[in-house]
């Protein structure tokens, strides 16, 4: 559905975007990360066709976006970052106004209206001026507005950004519906929103990719991947030289010590899992286990070792 092939845009000297290439296929939710600045909302804006690209090419369900912009447009669903509104105009009306834009006319151009005012919950407010709405029905307003013509691709920059936990929710759930039939790109910061809705991961730095896998195969890179915290009824002066002399286990932190319960951080020495281990040797020493917890690896862990060359740079930049 989209084909990115060493993608460059430069802004004068400078590299907002340095030779990236990925592929999309249908049913696939894209969760696009990076740091600010890092290259993610000028990506999309080639992808969309609203900036071009100074070399490379972009595909988007076959067509060019150089050589076939209007075509491209109509296959895609944009939400920017700040999408526009006309705050005068009621939510019906101003969904009634972008179907004509699409190109739907009477009965058709009602019915989408009312479709897309149906899939993102605004029947509440559907006569109600925009300038009036909250900031979740106004962002579901804009979503309406992307999805009216039923793209098969989706691109979002920021869908979630200033909402409360209720509205995420109604957002998410949206995306993850729409995302067994359509590809979906989405910029976010918010990585338990990447691990809840995004079946893909691609993270760029400094305008180059530097990751491109599933949630679970990023978290899988995590140093704390497979570690194991129990909590266990020993005495303290055991615990820790008990589990040092595990073969498995490359690093025991004490995290919490008193004379009756320990909590006790493990470390396994190649992320295999340790948790089997830990509690056959709870049983050898017959100690009580009063908790015990894996740890699944975390994609915030891994988001900043795979950024930090940009926040140095960024940093020495500053410095200079």
């Amino acid at each position: 559905m989209i084909s990115v092939r060493n993608l460059v845009r430069r802004f004068g000297a400078r590299y907002a975007v340095n030779d990236i290439s990925f592929d999309v296929e249908e049913g696939v939710v894209l969760g696009f990360l990076g740091p600010n600045g890092a290259g993610k909302s000028t990506t999309m804006r080639v992808i969309t066709g609203f900036l071009p690209p100074t070399s490379g090419s972009v595909v988007v369900n076959g067509y060019d976006v150089t050589e076939s912009p209007v075509e491209v447009r109509t296959c895609i669903g944009y939400l920017p970052e700040n999408a526009p509104c006309y705050g005068d105009m009621t939510v019906k009306a101003f969904l009634r106004f972008i179907a004509e834009m699409r190109g739907f006319r009477g009965k058709e151009r009602n019915a989408r209206a009312d479709a897309a005012i149906e899939k993102c919950i605004l029947q509440p407010v559907r006569n109600q001026t925009v300038d009036t709405l909250s900031k979740g029905y106004r962002q579901r307003t804009c979503f309406a507005q992307a999805i009216l013509h039923d793209p098969p691709v989706l691109i979002l920059d920021e869908p979630t950004e200033g909402l409360d936990p209720n509205q995420k929710k109604v957002v998410r759930d949206m995306m993850t519906n729409m995302g067994q039939e359509k590809v979906i790109i989405l910029s976010t910061h918010v990585l338990e929103e990447v691990e809840a809705i995004c079946t893909r991961v691609i993270i760029i730095s400094d305008g180059k990719l530097v990751a491109d896998s599933t949630p679970a195969e990023l978290k899988r890179r995590s140093a704390s991947y497979n570690a194991v915290t129990v909590r266990i009824v020993a005495p303290p002066e055991e615990v820790k030289s008990a589990f040092e002399g595990l073969a498995d286990v490359a690093r025991v932190d004490m995290l919490q010590t008193n004379h009756e319960q320990q909590t006790v951080r493990l470390h396994p020495s190649e992320q295999q899992p340790i948790a089997a281990t830990t509690l056959d040797l709870a049983r050898e020493r017959n100690w009580l286990v009063t908790d015990i917890h894996t740890d699944g690896g975390r994609l915030d862990e891994v988001f900043r070792s795979l950024t930090k060359t940009e926040d140095a740079l960024a940093g020495s930049r500053r410095e200079a």
